[in-house]
């Protein structure tokens, strides 16, 4: 993925919503690669352009537990992200993946809020999916695709209803406040970094529409050593989230979250009860729920 804060440094030259998309043309490789079993899906937008995207079906013999919409970032194309959600067929999650418009094998090019209708697509091709029918629906979206999703959501409050969980990676707070963070990184630009910044179109950012996401359990993903979208931001959209939310801190870089498998089990925890999941308490996969049944259930107890 291309660094976001050199997008939005050039958002504060031209004020152009369209450049805070890189895509890439073409497909390096396929899910069968990485020995998954895929097929290639066609989806149409409201305004008529084709848009590709791959279905991976639950690992046979494994019981589907519900189906992710992954969302990517602002860069590459769907192999680039494949290793936010490759994980999850053989977890009981079948997964829907899209190319936005302009990005892989998709037609068009990127513009807000033009790219919305992607989304939109994506939510009604899982409509009429018969393998979707009676599965719990789980979003995830990654750094721009999850602040995406946040706006679209409160645009579609029906589509919030529909959700199980919103699982968010990496999703920056305001365009605005990481086009200030990437100007005040080169001595060219941090005396103006303020005034520049005021540039980068706004009404958009997560943080506008993160409060009226009622009602949908979210779980926040952010690395403390992002050097593309500060932690400051997932704090600021938790702070901003109406309950329930977890705010779950990581390590290393940008939306890497999931070569992790810790935070790929935190996530299975948190999708197993997402109204009453509250992280971890430390790294030693001790949760917080479920109350114990019995005593005997109950772990040991800590030392002092």
């Amino acid at each position: 993925m291309r660094i976001l804060g050199f997008f939005c440094l050039l958002l504060t030259l031209s004020g152009c919503s369209s450049l805070l998309f890189y895509p890439e043309p073409g497909q390096l490789f396929t899910p069968e690669k990485a020995e998954l079993e895929y097929r290639n899906v066609t989806l149409t937008t409201a305004d008529g352009l084709k848009l590709h995207g791959w279905w991976l079906p639950a690992k046979q013999g494994v019981e589907v537990k519900g189906t992710v919409l992954h969302l990517h970032g602002n860069g590459g194309n769907l192999p680039m992200h494949l290793g936010g959600s490759w994980w999850l067929p053989k977890e009981g999650y079948q997964v829907l993946l899209l190319d936005y418009r302009g990005y892989g094998l998709s037609e068009g090019e990127p513009t807000l809020p033009e790219i919305y209708q992607d989304i939109d697509a994506a939510f009604k091709w899982l409509d009429q999916a018969p393998e979707v029918k009676g599965k719990p629906l789980i979003l995830l979206g990654q750094s721009l695709g999850g602040s995406m999703a946040v706006h679209y959501l409160v645009q579609h409050p029906e589509r919030q209803k529909q959700l199980k969980a919103f699982v968010l990676d990496g999703v920056p707070a305001s365009y605005r406040s990481i086009g200030q963070f990437a100007l005040s990184h080169s001595w060219l630009t941090w005396m103006f970094q303020v005034p520049l910044s005021w540039l980068v179109p706004d009404g958009d950012s997560a943080i506008h529409s993160m409060a009226q996401l009622n009602g949908v359990p979210k779980l926040i993903y952010h690395s403390i050593d992002d050097p593309i979208v500060p932690l400051s931001n997932g704090i600021r959209l938790y702070q901003a989230a109406p309950p329930p939310r977890v705010l779950q801190l990581t390590r290393g870089g940008h939306v890497q979250t999931f070569a992790d498998p810790v935070w790929r089990t935190v996530m299975l925890r948190f999708l197993d009860d997402p109204q009453h999941f509250n992280g971890l308490r430390r790294l030693g996969e001790v949760p917080n729920y479920p109350a114990p049944k019995n005593s005997e259930d109950e772990p040991p107890e800590s030392p002092q």
